[in-house]
């Protein structure tokens, strides 16, 4: 068994390798290696004891397919006809439980752009594909539409055992303007995504690293030089393209996060395959799947 474990471990280290957000992934594989230590059985011999975790494995996985269309089903009961709607950049279960209500009610949805990738965009493109009426909001005036929503409704990358969220980043900030607003803010997340992990701020995220919102290294003792006057263009011809819009360079977008840590008491509830729960709920599901 112990080999077992060390070569799941090894599996697992080597598929979070392979992607720049592993959170998700670190998530399942944690979830995994747990059933398959604290699975009861009363094998003789190893090769039954393997015949038995391939076919649970593959009995929660068949499971897991049903998880997003329960998470929906539940939801649904929380949405009232005629729903404002904000969500934020592109989840596959929000995306589920949107095209469920619409069958169902009328609803409207606000999404923000969620920059550098532009993922709100692509839930823009389905919604409307699906005659949901949708409009695109700025990242930056989550504030200015708050006020005409009735709810946000978020997907997750993962919910920690705080029942705190971590999610595309600026989840946070949409959190803490709902709240001061009097919106609820509904997080939606498949049990495979709840981790047992304890952020108490930003940085203690394992996507962080020291280059995120690190400043530019330059010598102490190197002074820029002033541009020549030749290189200084001329007011009307530094502006007289009224189209150009200014964009982030690569190097800019890898300094910024791409997730950020939503905490527990600016979520209101997170609807999952296994309920509807608080936080605290959350916090005492995770801490009761871990133990057996």
């Amino acid at each position: 068994m112990l080999e077992l474990v060390k070569a799941l471990n090894d599996g697992a280290g080597a598929l979070k390798a392979s992607t720049s957000n592993p959170i998700s992934l670190n998530a399942g594989c944690e979830l995994f290696i747990a059933f398959v230590t604290l699975l009861p059985h009363d094998s003789a011999c190893f090769s039954d004891l393997k015949l038995e975790l391939v076919r649970q494995g593959q009995k929660y996985a068949a499971e897991a397919l049903t998880y997003r269309d329960k998470i929906a089903s539940l939801a649904l009961g929380f949405i009232k006809d005629d729903s404002v709607i904000l969500t934020h950049s592109y989840s596959r279960v929000v995306m589920k439980t949107l095209l469920r209500a619409h069958e169902r009610k009328r609803i409207s949805v606000y999404v923000t752009e969620a920059r550098p990738r532009g993922l709100g965009l692509r839930t823009y493109e389905e919604l409307t594909a699906a005659g949901i009426p949708c409009t695109v909001v700025l990242d930056s005036a989550v504030s200015y539409v708050m006020d005409k929503v009735d709810f946000v409704l978020v997907g997750s990358e993962a919910v920690v055992e705080s029942g705190g969220l971590i999610n595309a980043v600026g989840s946070n900030q949409i959190a803490i303007i709902a709240q001061a607003a009097n919106i609820p803010f509904y997080a939606l997340a498949e049990s495979y995504k709840f981790h047992r992990l304890f952020p108490l701020s930003q940085y203690d995220l394992p996507t962080h690293t020291a280059n995120i919102l690190s400043f530019p290294l330059s010598s102490a003792n190197t002074i820029a030089s002033p541009p020549t006057a030749g290189a200084i263009k001329p007011v009307h011809e530094r502006f007289s393209n009224v189209d150009y819009v200014r964009q982030m360079m690569p190097e800019q977008i890898a300094c910024n996060p791409g997730v950020d840590y939503t905490r527990p008491d600016l979520i209101t509830l997170v609807f999952s395959d296994v309920g509807s729960l608080t936080p605290e709920g959350v916090s005492q599901y995770v801490v009761g799947m871990f133990a057996g």
